[in-house]
């Protein structure tokens, strides 16, 4: 049993990679502002701008027109974001897909909020009403109105119960179940935006792609989410070798299976798993690789944060195993350097550990920085020992609380290290590494501030946030 082992890249490699990921990118941007310059024509020619010029009523209109066009969009762009079509997965990866998903829920909501209370005071001018008796009139007596206040009464939930504040108080599945639930306000806001959207409506163009619009992204949704992930796992037949625990409070799960190197499935990749052992199976776990995967295994590792991940250290050898994945762009594709420097914090550390286990390097060349609470939670140290026995790597553990001053990604032991000075000491040939961050969000953002402080090139710091 051999794990896929990938050489450095040569500059020739590295840059028809590079050019592969731009050609991507440029593609799943062109999607983005295309459609979003085609509803601002629909509203061009919808007579927006003479209304906009109008003044008063007509004026209050033609925004709140504008405004719904545009959070139609923004909706159905989020829900592409959710499906993980495969031209936003590569051309964004997963932490530009997660800040797309958060600023266009943000600005959809925005909008959608602005597009009620333009319409509604619009309509009141222009009839001389009271815009609260105008709005209910909205939804008492326009086609769809009622679905779409439920859908809005939906949407607003998920996006409150998304704020970090919230995320917080909330179990990972409580929030996860909540935040499907966006899909079914997509889907009431439909027939309002049908029946009664003059810009969804006025020409067979409009008609056509609206309605193309909503389609494919249905159908994305069913392929990607739904149709791909049950082939793909059908094929692999994947099921759970063995389960141990890993650290005082985390637990390490191997699963086994046949052709799993036609996943292509690289070091440092992560995917949503789901384990039919009984009721709770549909909740899916977005977990890292935490070893460089075979043809024949997969491994993964996770910390006790909630009933899911808890589950894991009861599930029973031969459980079968849904996959969707592989995802995420943290892998040695982008390296160009000759040498590594990992850093990684909690659970972070375990794409980190597979990247160094699939990755080719002298002793010597690769380093990884890990953080953790106390020494006895930390994950993977087995699996770390052991690269540094067998294959040279340096592994500094910085365990305890997290630093008050100084740099904040630092142990409060090391409050008095200045945090860039600590990265050059460890890697002063910048220029020659490449930078591997994995880890909690507000942590990660303090180590890639002092990693440019430090001088080390954008293209040579591969990040991927511990966070969905």
């Amino acid at each position: 049993m051999t794990a896929i082992l990938t050489p450095p890249a040569t500059a020739v490699d590295a840059a028809s990679r590079a050019r592969r990921r731009d050609a991507w990118n440029l593609g799943a941007v062109v999607v983005v502002w295309s459609t979003s310059l085609f509803v601002a024509a629909l509203w061009v020619s919808g007579g927006g701008v003479d209304a906009l010029l109008g003044g008063g009523a007509d004026a209050l209109n033609g925004v709140g027109r504008l405004t719904g066009l545009v959070s139609s969009n923004l909706l159905l762009l989020q829900v592409l974001l959710m499906a993980r079509v495969p031209l936003f997965e590569r051309g964004f990866g997963r932490d530009g897909m997660t800040r797309m998903h958060r600023l266009t829920g943000f600005w959809s909501l925005a909008l959608l909020l602005a597009h009620i209370a333009l319409q509604t005071l619009g309509y009141a001018a222009a009839a001389g009403a009271n815009p609260v008796a105008q709005l209910v009139e909205f939804v008492v007596d326009y086609p769809g109105m009622l679905l779409a206040a439920a859908a809005t009464a939906l949407l607003v939930l998920v996006a409150v119960t998304s704020m970090r504040r919230a995320r917080r108080r909330l179990r990972y599945e409580s929030w996860h179940l909540l935040h499907l639930y966006g899909y079914l306000g997509a889907g009431l806001a439909l027939p309002h935006q049908l029946w009664v959207g003059a810009d969804f409506t006025a020409s067979a163009l409009a008609t056509g792609y609206w309605w193309g619009l909503w389609i494919l992204t249905a159908l994305a949704v069913i392929v990607y989410r739904v149709a791909v992930p049950l082939l793909r796992s059908r094929r692999h037949g994947l099921r759970v070798a063995d389960v141990a625990p890993d650290g005082v409070d985390g637990v390490t799960v191997r699963m086994r299976g046949h052709g799993l190197d036609r996943l292509d499935a690289r070091p440092g990749q992560f995917f949503v798993w789901r384990f039919l052992d009984g009721p709770g199976w549909t909740r899916g776990h977005p977990l890292s690789l935490s070893s460089a995967p075979t043809d024949t295994e997969l491994r993964v590792s996770a910390r006790f944060a909630g009933d899911g991940t808890a589950r894991l250290a009861a599930l029973q050898p031969g459980t079968p195993v849904l996959i969707e994945g592989p995802y995420g762009r943290m892998t040695g594709d982008g390296r160009r350097g000759r040498r590594l420097l990992m850093i990684g914090a909690g659970a972070g550390v375990a794409p980190l550990v597979s990247l160094l286990e699939g990755e080719q390097y002298l002793p010597g060349d690769a380093t990884i920085i890990t953080r953790d609470t106390t020494p006895e939670v930390a994950l993977r140290s087995d699996a770390l020992a052991a690269l540094v026995r067998d294959r040279g790597v340096q592994h500094i553990a910085l365990p305890g609380p997290r630093a008050r001053s100084g740099a904040p990604w630092l142990p409060e032991s090391h409050a008095q290290w200045d945090g860039a000075q600590a990265l050059r000491h460890l890697a002063p040939d910048v220029q020659d590494h490449d930078v591997y961050v994995c880890g909690p969000p507000v942590w990660m953002d303090a180590v890639l501030r002092d990693l440019r402080r430090a001088g080390f090139p954008a293209s040579r710091i591969h990040r991927e946030s511990f966070a969905v």
